[in-house]
C-alpha cells in the first residue's frame, strides 16, 4: 500500500505503552516542501515529557485532552523521496538530516515532509544515519545557552548531567570555545566524558557537587536537577548558572531574586532554533571537533521500550530509533 506508513501513534497523554504502532496516511509534500523516507530518528527528554504532558502547560500547547500532532519526534535523518514543484536544493535520493521541532514534530514515522528552508541540511558523509540524529537536540539546545552565558576562551564551565543529550556536546562546545571543563555525572560516565575533553570530573553520587570548593565563570544544568543553592555558591562574580530544564515557578522566583540582588544571573527559558546554527553544528561535525554519542538504537516497533529507557533518565548522549 504505497499511501499508507507506518508510525507511532499518541492518542493519549500517558506513560510508555500510550505511544501505539499504526497504519496511517502517507504525506504528500506540498510544493515547497521535501518527503523524506526516515532511516532513523531520535526520542529524547522533550519527547518523553510532550508523551506525559509533564509539566501540565505543555497540553495548552499539544491539546488539553489529547495531542493535536500524535506524532512526536523531532530529530531526523533519511533520504529524499520526492519534491515539490517549487523545490530547487535538493532532489530525490538526497541522504538528508534535520529537526521538525518548527513544523509540528512527526519523526517517529517511516515517512515525513519538511520545508525546503526549513531545519534541513544534507546528511554529514562522515555520519551514519543513526548518528546523523543525534546531535542537534543537544548540540543546538546546548550552544544556544552557552551562548547565552557568554562564554569564551579561558572561562571554567561546569557543565552538570554532562552525559545526557545536551551534556555531552555541551562538554564538546565548551571544550571549542576553548573553556576549562568540570563534569558532574555519576562515576560509570567518568571514562566517557573525559573521551569528549573534561578537564576535571565530579561524581554526584559521592557528593562531589555539593562538596567542591571550586568556582566558576558558568555552570550549565543541562537537566534541572542541580542543587539550586549549591550551584550559585559555586558561582564566581558575575557568573552565569544557565538551567536547560527551568519550568518550576519556586526555582524562576529564587532566580529572579538572584539577579535582582546579586551580580550573578540566573538564565533559564527555551532554546532557540534555527538554520544557522545547524549549520554551525554540521560544520563542527564535518570538521571532527564534535563526535556523536548514541546510547541505544531501537526499532520502530519496540518505541515503547525507547520511551521507557529513556524517562529512566540515565542514558548516554541520545537514544535512536530505526524505521528500516
Amino acid at each position: 500500500m504505497k499511501n499508507v506508513m507506518k508510525a507511532a501513534i499518541l492518542k493519549q497523554y500517558g506513560g510508555p505503552d500510550s505511544v501505539q504502532i499504526e497504519k496511517v496516511a502517507k504525506p504528500t509534500p506540498a510544493d515547497d516542501e521535501i518527503l523524506v523516507r526516515v532511516h532513523a530518528s531520535a526520542i529524547n527528554s522533550a519527547d518523553v515529557r510532550l508523551r506525559k504532558a509533564d509539566p501540565f502547560v505543555i497540553r495548552f500547547m499539544l491539546g488539553v485532552f489529547s495531542p493535536k500532532n500524535a506524532i512526536l519526534g523531532m530529530d531526523f535523518s533519511g533520504v529524499v523521496e520526492s519534491v515539490g514543484k517549487s523545490v530547487t536544493r535538493f532532489n530525490p535520493g538526497d541522504e538528508v538530516f534535520g529537526s521538525t521541532v518548527a513544523s509540528g514534530m512527526k519523526a517517529h514515522a517511516e515517512y515525513l515532509t519538511i520545508a525546503e528552508e526549513g531545519l534541513v541540511l544534507p546528511k554529514p558523509h562522515i555520519l551514519t544515519h543513526e548518528e546523523a540524529p543525534s546531535f542537534y537536540f543537544g548540540g543546538s539546545a546546548s550552544l544556544h545557552f552557552l551562548k547565552k552565558g557568554g562564554i569564551k576562551s579561558g572561562d571554567s564551565v561546569l557543565i552538570y548531567g554532562a552525559s545526557g543529550a545536551l551534556g555531552v556536546y555541551a562538554v564538546q562546545l565548551a571544550k571549542y570555545f576553548g573553556a576549562e571543563v568540570t563534569t558532574v555525572s555519576s562515576g560509570r560516565n567518568i571514562p566517557m566524558l573525559r573521551e569528549l575533553g573534561a578537564d576535571h570530573t565530579l561524581d554526584y553520587t559521592k557528593g562531589e557537587y555539593e562538596s567542591n570548593q571550586d568556582e566558576y565563570d558558568i555552570i550549565f544544568d543541562t537537566i534541572g536537577k542541580s542543587p539550586f543553592g549549591e550551584s550559585v555558591r559555586l558561582l564566581k562574580k558575575k557568573g552565569k548558572y544557565l538551567r536547560a530544564v527551568h519550568l518550576s515557578p519556586g526555582v524562576m522566583l529564587r532566580g529572579l531574586w538572584v539577579n535582582l540582588t546579586t551580580s550573578k544571573k540566573v538564565i533559564g527559558g527555551v532554546a532557540s532554533d534555527n538554520k544557522e546554527d545547524l549549520e554551525f553544528l554540521t560544520t563542527l561535525m564535518d570538521e571532527q571537533h564534535l563526535q556523536p554519542v548514541v546510547d541505544r538504537t531501537f526499532s520502530l516497533d519496540n518505541i515503547q521500550e525507547a520511551h521507557a529507557y529513556v524517562g529512566e533518565g540515565h542514558k548516554r548522549g541520545s537514544v535512536i530509533v530505526k524505521m528500516t
